[in-house]
């Protein structure tokens, strides 16, 4: 029997934990790209974190006499020029990708985020200085813009990842600035104003939050790039350096044999294209969940 007036009981953590875990299941159920991309992805990070599950090889010790070796039980992936395994250097090497494709991204949006949200907050001069920068900033290509900046800081894993995230700033900086243009003058917004608040409290508890959605569905798709943008560099020499088991330096290793041993490059392809595959189809699926506007 229902009382007038009586109220549910609370709802336990297991409870709130278990709701939140169907409501995740149902937004992959309804948009499969999402869930094509996580899958790979966590895929892809789980070989490279765990690689000594699949091979006991090491990815950098040679061996001559088993030199330039087909794909066989012995080695799945063949071997190399100097008898290294490839399916060891594609799995190392991809921690070596993935942390080239994630840090510059990150990298890069906490500067626009900064630049962004001063530009688009206090508008005026701030915002025509800033976004000027910006212009010149953005008219290099990013693959352009970072082989620059790489050749003067010199090759390495570090540099290579300063160089792709100075090359994205402008892009969230961009971004960040257009979604506060468009929230500044909110009633949410006044209404802080009036109650005192300063600028940065504004600015950080109140406007910050809503560029997330955007800044996730954007960062998602920039590791794609971030991940191409590397393996070029790394392909031509300005990456991190041989024996280093990267994908990019793989498949500079096998340009030469590409008729004589097409293993050694078309292993590291694969590995880049399903990553850059995932990322991008999980951008996807972000912006068909967070976009208010795709929903039906």
């Amino acid at each position: 029997m229902i009382t007038v007036g009586s109220q549910q009981p609370p709802l336990t953590p297991a409870t709130v934990l278990q709701r939140r875990f169907t409501g995740f299941f149902f937004v992959l159920r309804r948009h499969p790209s999402l869930l094509t991309g996580l899958v790979i992805l966590l895929l892809m990070a789980f070989t490279a974190l765990m690689p000594q599950l699949f091979t006991d090889a090491n990815p950098v010790v040679m061996n001559i006499r088993d030199r330039m070796q087909p794909p066989g039980l012995a080695h799945p992936f063949g071997t190399d020029q100097y008898g290294r395994d490839i399916l060891a250097r594609v799995l190392y090497g991809g921690r070596f990708s993935l942390v080239m494709g994630s840090v510059p991204i990150l990298l890069a949006a906490g500067v626009g985020i900064l630049l962004g949200l001063i530009a688009g907050y206090y508008s005026g001069w701030i915002d025509a200085l800033v976004m000027r920068i910006m212009d010149v900033w953005v008219a290099f290509p990013i693959i352009l813009l970072a082989l620059a900046i790489v050749t003067v800081l010199g090759p390495g894993l570090i540099n290579i990842m300063v160089a792709i995230g100075i090359a994205w700033v402008p892009y969230y900086t961009r971004m960040v600035r257009g979604v506060v243009l468009g929230m500044r003058d909110h009633v949410f917004v006044d209404a802080a104003r009036v109650l005192g608040l300063g600028d940065a409290r504004i600015l950080l508890r109140h406007v910050l939050p809503n560029t997330v959605a955007p800044l996730i569905v954007m960062s998602s798709m920039g590791i794609a790039g971030a991940i191409l943008t590397g393996a070029a560099l790394s392909f031509i020499g300005l990456g991190p350096q041989a024996p280093t088991p990267e994908w990019g330096v793989i498949l500079a290793d096998g340009r030469q044999f590409i008729r004589l041993a097409w293993w050694i490059g078309f292993f590291p392809g694969v590995a880049i294209a399903l990553t850059v595959l995932g990322a991008n189809l999980l951008g996807d699926g972000l912006r068909d969940w967070l976009d208010p506007r795709m929903k039906v």
